[in-house]
């Protein structure tokens, strides 16, 4: 699977498995620890989440733009990585994130450090499939390169977890993925006596090993406390990730390609022929912006996997077994990349040898349709649950109502999948058909399409908490459907462009 790709490719991948650490680790326990800490609904949960995920995207274009100008593309990257480490570390002081508004300030150095280092490791990666050398092995060099930068994800969830169920151990009590929002309504004075006596009584009970609280508002303080240091602590764990990516980033840039290094040639051209590079250029934008719009739709529907599909995991699913834990979910996603990608990669091979392989438009707009596909599949498992609102009332859903949480991994398996048409092929496609001298700038353009998406996710949030669990699941495949018909109306053109 290795053989005939550039040697800077598994330490660019190593590097970036850092970066996928902390950004998993955040997915996991972002939405969470915002509801959690500072006592507010999913829908401002949501507000803060799409704030953050947009910020992480839309700054790839400034960092692009930086290290574009600058032609220090390696330096960028090492700039972004301390960052990024900064921003984490404050995330896991409780004596300084007090407020709701110092934790996203918190979340916006992490993004501006994300912003310098992402695109334009990505923009890395592609120059060093520009030699001819290794240009038809482009599109299988970024599947290697995102399947290896998943492995640091497909930990992140465990570890986190594990860290913050470790803490709420050692202050005596037993992690319930319920508590927190019942021990905020307990202390809100929002809980009716009949949930006080029932739900909330038995569970508290439970997390401390089967005796009954004698003063309930001071077990929900001390729980909630305990709880919410424990998310803190967590954070710790993306701050030792990045220190290693700093590290072997380090270690290994002297592999990498450095544009900036290249002599700069001086030729004699036409106007005609600065004319035609000029029309030239203006159509490759053009495609890349077609691509861009399109992927906005995805990134709205996939990274709900953060947002409403962990809250329907906490609120609607029955957890047990391999799936003791909301935050477990999100090992998932990363997990089948890691072990799909070389599965992917063998089917286009051998569909490359054939004469039978779809272009890489028509594999973006092939992901859209199975991303919708994975939504029409979870709209169908959500028909005939009761709305979050009459959840609520109840202070949280029966075991008896609750789904099987292999609904949930099978529409992971396939949004998965979707992804592997989408995401590392949309990075070749950039880094295939971005004029030279915009590299940087583009794959931030690809970022800030996401970011786009992003910003949007707390819509999101909105409907999971006001209307029909199932026809949320509805919007979100309608969206990603009629994407794909337009992606496929664009196919011909974009092929050519791509040429």
């Amino acid at each position: 699977m290795l053989k005939n790709h550039p040697k800077g490719l598994i330490p660019a991948a190593l590097a970036n498995m850092g970066e996928r650490f902390g950004f998993y680790t955040m997915m996991a326990i972002l939405t969470l620890f915002l509801m959690s800490k500072f006592d507010i609904t999913g829908t401002e949960a949501g507000t803060l989440y799409s704030i953050f995920y947009g910020a992480i995207y839309i700054l790839a274009l400034v960092g692009g733009t930086i290290a574009d100008r600058l032609q220090n593309y390696k330096g960028t990257i090492i700039a972004g990585l301390i960052i990024m480490s900064a921003g984490y570390f404050l995330l896991s002081m409780p004596a300084l994130i007090t407020t709701k508004y110092i934790a996203l300030a918190a979340l916006l150095v992490i993004a501006f450090g994300n912003g310098l280092f992402k695109g334009n490791l990505q923009a890395v990666v592609g120059q060093m499939y520009d030699n001819d050398q290794y240009r038809s092995k482009r599109d299988s060099g970024f599947q290697i390169f995102y399947m290896f930068i998943n492995i640091g994800a497909m930990f992140a969830p465990f570890l986190a977890t594990w860290v913050r169920n470790t803490f709420v151990k050692m202050q005596g009590f037993a992690y319930n993925a319920e508590l927190p929002g019942l021990c905020n309504q307990y202390l809100d004075n929002e809980m009716s006596p009949e949930v006080v006596s029932g739900r909330f009584t038995e569970l508290a009970t439970t997390v401390s090993n089967g005796v009954i609280p004698v003063n309930f508002n001071e077990f929900a303080v001390n729980y909630l406390n305990a709880f919410n240091t424990g998310f803190h602590y967590a954070f710790l764990t993306a701050v030792a990730a990045m220190t290693i990516s700093l590290i072997i980033f380090l270690a290994t840039k002297n592999s990498l390609p450095n544009p900036s290094s290249k002599p700069k040639v001086k030729s004699q051209v036409s106007a005609e022929e600065i004319r035609q590079d000029a029309k030239e250029i203006k159509q490759r934008i053009y495609a890349l912006l077609a691509v861009f719009g399109i992927v906005i739709f995805f990134w709205f529907s996939f990274h709900q996997n953060g947002l409403t599909l962990t809250m329907f995991a906490k609120d609607y699913t029955l957890l047990g077994g391999m799936f003791s834990s909301v935050e477990i979910f999100q090992s998932i996603n990363p997990f089948l990349v890691v072990f799909l990608t070389p599965v992917v990669i063998a089917i286009f091979s051998s569909m490359a040898k054939k004469g039978k392989e779809p272009s890489t438009p028509k594999k973006i707009a092939i992901g859209m349709g199975i991303a919708g596909f994975a939504f029409v599949v979870m709209a169908i498992g959500s028909l005939g649950l009761p709305l979050f609102e009459d959840v609520k009332a109840q202070g949280s859903l029966s075991d008896t109502v609750r789904v099987t949480p292999y609904l949930l991994f099978f529409v992971y398996f396939i949004l998965t999948i979707a992804e592997l048409f989408i995401s590392p092929l949309g990075l070749s496609f950039v880094s295939k058909v971005a004029p030279a001298h915009m590299q940087g700038l583009m794959q931030g353009g690809w970022l800030t399409a996401t970011a786009i998406g992003n910003f949007s996710l707390f819509l999101g949030a909105m409907m999971y908490e006001n209307i029909s669990i199932s026809i949320t699941w509805t919007v979100f495949a309608t969206v990603c459907i009629v994407s794909m018909f337009i992606m496929l109306a664009m196919v011909s053109w974009l092929e050519r462009v791509a040429k």
